[in-house]
């Protein structure tokens, strides 16, 4: 009697090949292809010297890499959200540091200007950033306040035509090559809201955090907010609270999860590959029972 389970394929366990459209696959061949011809030949020397290169946004704009799921109309190629776990896995399966690039800009940037800008602001920035001719951060975090958001101290007061910002936030990805910046602060009612805000404008600088064991591919920084003018039109207009900040993490946490599955599959194809090239006492390491067990 034939048997009714799949069988094993070690690349593919939850036989994820299986349930993808063909939309899905083609994403997910287009970005692979970017991701192991373009991407995994740079990372060594990337992550040694610490160095990000600002064209990598560019190029994944031209492939619809960035703010996949924003609609065309914008900017974005409109695509499922399985399409952007798929995209995350492929660039993660090269670096954690590339997929952080691409997450900040796709989740953290365009998706609160699309959720919660006005649609000048949308048309504005939205389309630039999917292009990748600008690159976004996203400025929550602050020196103090790390797990902790609602107790921030970063304050926008209100002054003519808009809001004056000040403070500082930390452990910001992007930000020192950043052209736009989306910001959180309190108003003066002490009510969390965001802003968006650009390279240039007065008082705002971005100094780069250097010396990471991780991420070292992928550029971190502060943002420090010293008496900050952003027009009335660029705050989000109707969002308050931490319902802004988490939905833009809720995106972003999707796609590190698809990230991390990327990367756990590239280690165990390489731990795999490894025990069957190398031999010892006239064998291959995989030949060994306890390392057998090991990768089971």
């Amino acid at each position: 009697m034939a048997s009714q389970h799949a069988t094993f394929q070690w690349d593919d366990p939850l036989l994820l090949e299986q349930q993808l459209s063909d939309d899905e696959r083609a994403v997910r061949d287009a970005a692979r292809d970017y991701c192991q011809g373009r991407l995994a030949p740079r990372i060594l020397e990337a992550f040694r010297h610490e160095q990000t290169d600002p064209a990598i946004f560019r190029e994944m704009g031209e492939l619809g890499l960035l703010g996949p799921t924003i609609p065309e109309a914008y900017g974005g190629a409109g695509l499922n959200y399985v399409s952007y776990g798929l995209i995350a896995r492929e660039v993660e399966r090269v670096d954690s540091g590339y997929r952080s690039m691409m997450s900040v800009q796709s989740s953290l940037v365009m998706v609160p200007i699309h959720a919660f800008g006005t649609e000048a602001t949308k048309q504005k920035y939205l389309p630039r950033l999917a292009s990748g001719q600008w690159i976004g951060c996203f400025g929550l975090t602050e020196p103090n306040h790390g797990s902790d958001p609602g107790s921030m101290i970063t304050r926008a007061k209100k002054v003519a035509g808009g809001y004056e910002l000040s403070g500082a936030k930390m452990w910001i990805s992007n930000s020192p090559i950043a052209d736009v910046f989306v910001v959180w602060a309190k108003d003066d009612e002490g009510a969390i809201r965001g802003f968006v805000l650009e390279k240039g404008f007065k008082g705002l600088s971005a100094p780069a955090i250097h010396g990471k064991v991780g991420l070292r591919a992928s550029i971190t920084g502060e943002i420090v907010l010293d008496r900050v003018f952003c027009p009335e039109e660029n705050a989000f207009p109707e969002v308050r609270g931490l319902k802004g900040p988490f939905t833009c993490l809720n995106s972003a946490r999707y796609g590190i999860a698809w990230g991390a599955l990327g990367a756990a599959e590239d280690c165990f194809a390489r731990a795999r590959q490894y025990v069957l090239d190398r031999n010892q006492f006239g064998r291959p390491l995989a030949a060994n029972q306890l390392i057998q067990k090991k990768l089971a």
